[in-house]
């Protein structure tokens, strides 16, 4: 199976991904993207030193020059590409992956992505042709650079709320702490911390806060010390999750609408998007606050290229992803972005989050369901056929139906046979029904 994906390189060490590739894929993505000078960024795992040095070499090979960042999280590869008007950056990462993984993430001027339908599949093209070309002339240059107080200073112009508050965050022995730290000195918080130390092992759990088991720690840190809140990043910092004063946590489909309120005040009747899987209480939210909202597929790839395209100034994802226009020229995903902005909403609403959350919840959702079927493409056109009289179906991403009372969409993997169904109904009975009745005619073609 090839270690290129439909939104970055990711495979494990040595088997799949090893210097030598890396060395190589630096040479193709530097001839590929075009650029004269290419942002470089590592996380801590304990290959990743070796695989950027190898990276590196392979895009000064070109003639190409590298701008090295050292240990920095995603968001702050994004900030700085655009901050320096640098061409192109690679993010040496495999972001929640357990530490046998590792992997890159690409992106053009502006940290436009670099996905499996604008580029991924050409370098890995260009790979082949390396054996027979020779390196540049003069090779590319290379200088390090730290911008961790100008990022600070970027995620806070995010929203301007600073409550004091007590909050539990959970770094996973990920990179959020390298951009964290130096803002929660500008912060008046009293935090309780667990995992800041980078530490591409994970001793501690999976940096993965979309599965339950990985917030155990921090839903106990928050009732052990009456936190007000707890948030829990992923391994690169560009995914967050959040639980609200009790250890419960929160949806991040209903952080979207939430957030999205006080967002829309930078741009009143202003556009926010949210992936196709989100809870309807989204749309009604952001309209109710003089906003426009739309669907949009799932992947960071699709999401900033539909923000680009209509103008759009904030967006969510059910994976936890929160994407901001933080200007004209840079869009991107920043979960320590979305922990300010979090701030804000407290400071303005001065109420605890489950209270802010509670009328969110007034439909019920069947959350992921995974479905292993034998022929995907048979299975989704049987299913839809069986509703094509219902008031809207899309194919923009798998398959969406939906009714008055309630919806679904059938979602394949990219990578094995699998459908995920997200269903939502007004009600939990109904929710079960339509949910049991849709696994059983998967189950029934599969």
């Amino acid at each position: 199976m090839t270690i290129f994906k439909a939104y970055d390189i990711r495979g494990t060490v040595p088997d799949q991904l090893n210097a030598e590739l890396a060395h190589g894929i630096g040479r193709s993505a530097a001839r590929f993207l075009g650029a004269r000078e290419i942002v470089v960024g590592r996380d801590a795992r304990s290959h990743s030193p070796e695989l950027a040095e190898a990276l590196t070499r392979g895009i000064r090979d070109e003639g190409v020059d590298v701008v090295d960042l050292g240990l920095v999280t995603t968001p702050m590869l994004y900030f700085a590409v655009d901050r320096l008007g640098a061409g192109a950056g690679i993010m040496l990462t495999a972001s929640h992956n357990p530490g046998q993984y590792n992997g890159m993430k690409v992106c053009r001027e502006h940290a436009i992505p670099v996905g499996e339908a604008s580029g991924l599949r050409e370098i890995e093209a260009g790979l082949a042709s390396l054996e027979s070309a020779e390196p540049a002339a003069e090779r590319g240059g290379v200088r390090e650079l730290e911008l961790v107080a100008e990022y600070v200073e970027h995620v806070l112009k995010v929203a301007p709320g600073r409550p004091e508050l007590k909050v539990a965050i959970d770094c996973g022995n990920g990179m959020a702490s390298v951009g964290l730290e130096p803002l929660l000195e500008k912060l008046p918080l009293e935090v309780e911390r667990l995992y800041f130390e980078p530490d591409g092992t994970f001793p501690n759990h999976e940096a993965d806060p979309l599965k339950l088991e990985n917030l155990a720690d921090l839903q106990a840190a928050v009732k052990r010390t009456g936190a007000d809140f707890g948030v829990a990043f992923d391994g690169d910092g560009d995914r967050v999750v959040f639980v609200d004063e009790n250890g419960e946590p929160v949806a991040s489909d209903l952080m979207t609408a939430v957030l999205a309120r006080y967002q829309l005040e930078r741009e009143p009747g202003g556009l926010v998007l949210y992936d196709l899987r989100s809870s309807r209480a989204v749309a009604e939210e952001v309209e109710r606050a003089g906003g426009r909202s739309d669907i949009c597929r799932v992947g960071h790839s699709f999401v900033k290229a539909q923000m680009r395209e209509t103008g759009a100034l904030f967006a969510g994802e059910l994976s936890g992803h929160l994407y901001f226009r933080f200007s004209e020229t840079l869009v991107a995903d920043d979960a320590i972005a979305g922990f300010v902005a979090l701030l804000d909403v407290l400071a303005r609403e001065g109420k605890p989050l489950s209270r802010i959350i509670a009328p969110l919840r007034r439909y019920a959702a069947s959350g992921e369901i995974n479905n292993r079927v034998g022929d995907v493409d048979r299975v989704l056109g049987a299913i839809e056929e069986e509703h094509r009289d219902a008031p809207v179906v899309s194919k923009l991403d798998g398959l969406l139906v939906r009714y008055d009372d309630w919806w679904f969409n059938l979602r394949p993997s990219n990578t094995e046979p699998v459908l995920r169904l997200n269903l939502e109904a007004d009600t939990p009975e109904r929710m079960a029904e339509e949910r049991d009745r849709v696994l059983a005619r998967i189950e029934s073609l599969g």
